[in-house]
């Protein structure tokens, strides 16, 4: 009803010649958990595993079912914080997305200062560069690496806020420390536009109980996944409590798709997924995504459009009033139409890249840096290759569409990969790698 008077409201104004005002701008609050595949939660259908906070949050907005970003956690957030791809960034594999600098790639919270907003950022600073300060957050709480719940680890011994380093204490939860740290700053900045980029440490490995876990967990990513879903639904009842909820947009994602080691149990109907993380196959890429903003997005809102990770940019600046830079190359397409419930001209296509590999794909196809082309159809979980000798009029023409959308990004003419072509940090890569075969014995 509210969309319908504003619509009225919105012709009269065009009928008499006034100016509308500017819809008023949201919180926006980015919540991004590690490591965690469409497999991974409920409302996907995942078959083992239960989140009964996300699917509220899905039931109350909108679930998007081709959302893709990079399959490694770097070059996934490089993508989402630059709305811009690997090839015009560098930032192709885990090393080398520590290289960009915030004079060449500004990140959404310098977006969105201009436009009033304060912005945290919280949790996992990861494989981005500096510190949160340099690329424009007011404010931070972060970690070293990957996967910090206790200071059991050498690398959880501390965490920084604003920088600083502080011992974190025995017994003391990190993920509870940083649920604080977000509500602390909401309550502070109730009162002016924020943003939040909050990164989770769930579920990345290595996995350890959680304050909810019995003596003898017999399942630690379940328990991980409960407690991640627990925390999302603490701060949906933080942001009523303070009566912010429907001022604010809640966005959840995955930063890429379920680790390796837990790939065959993110069953979606009995189903494994092709590929999992690290993967250019669909389940390394294809990642949960739920957006929630009460009285705007749509109710139980299902959507089959492609969303790329570098389309927030555009879309957080949109709501916000944000302008973004001229001359600055953005890849990402404002999807702010489709949450607003109104008519939009959905992307035609996702890229991922993940180092030497990339791939366009479409609602049906997907085609390779080589010329190859997958039959999407049974895709999450299968993806068949379809030899040009086999190709009807429909394969042919997604191949030569696909074709023509490669030609024109031109990845092989932007900045090259200079890693071993896995788009892992090069001390890892090594130890995946299986040893060098002894020289030959005797003369």
């Amino acid at each position: 009803m509210t969309r319908v008077f504003a619509a009225i409201a919105f012709a009269c104004a065009c009928l008499s010649g006034t100016a509308t005002p500017a819809p008023p701008k949201p919180n926006i609050i980015f919540i991004l958990a590690d490591d965690l595949g469409i497999g991974n939660v409920g409302c996907y259908g995942a078959d083992r595993y239960r989140t009964p906070h996300l699917d509220a949050l899905a039931a109350g907005g909108i679930r998007f079912t081709r959302a893709y970003t990079a399959p490694l956690c770097g070059p996934s957030r490089a993508l989402v914080m630059t709305g811009r791809y690997p090839f015009r960034t560098g930032a192709t594999n885990q090393d080398a997305v520590g290289r960009m600098r915030p004079e060449a790639e500004p990140m959404i919270p310098a977006h969105l200062a201009r436009a009033g907003y304060v912005s945290a950022c919280v949790g996992k600073w990861g494989q981005l560069p500096l510190q949160p300060a340099a690329f424009g957050f007011d404010d931070s709480l972060t970690f070293r690496g990957s996967g910090v719940y206790w200071n059991t680890t050498a690398k959880a011994r501390t965490y920084r806020v604003d920088g600083r380093e502080h011992p974190l204490a025995d017994g003391q939860y990190l993920p509870d420390l940083m649920h604080a740290h977000v509500v602390d700053f909401i309550t502070r900045h109730r009162d002016e536009p924020f943003f939040v980029y909050y990164s989770l440490s769930h579920v990345h490995s290595d996995l350890a109980r959680t304050p909810d876990s019995g003596p003898a967990p017999d399942d630690l990513l379940a328990d991980n996944i409960a407690y991640m879903d627990t925390l999302v639904g603490r701060l949906v009842a933080a942001l009523e409590r303070l009566g912010l909820r429907e001022q604010t947009l809640v966005v959840f994602m995955g930063d890429n798709g379920t680790g390796e080691a837990h790939a065959d149990e993110a069953t979606i109907g009995g189903r494994r997924l092709a590929g999992q993380k690290g993967s250019m196959l669909e389940g390394g890429a294809l990642v949960p995504l739920i957006v929630n903003w009460p009285g705007t997005t749509r109710a139980g809102d299902v959507s089959a459009d492609v969303i790329d990770s570098t389309d927030f940019v555009p879309t957080f600046a949109e709501l916000a009033g944000a302008t973004l830079p001229a001359g600055h190359m953005i890849d990402g397409h404002s999807f702010a139409a489709q949450l607003r419930g109104l008519p939009a001209r959905p992307r035609p296509w996702a890229f991922v890249q993940l180092a030497r590999s990339w791939y366009v794909r479409d609602t049906g196809w997907k085609l390779d840096q080589k010329g190859d082309l997958f039959d999407m159809r049974d895709a999450p979980f299968t993806e068949p290759l379809v030899p040009p000798a086999d190709d009807t009029d429909t394969s042919r023409e997604a191949r030569q569409r696909l074709a023509a959308a490669l030609a024109a990004l031109d990845p092989a003419g932007g900045v090259l990969d200079d890693g071993d072509g896995s788009g892992r940090h090069a001390s890892k890569a090594a130890k995946r790698s299986p040893p060098p075969a002894p020289p030959p014995s005797g003369p």
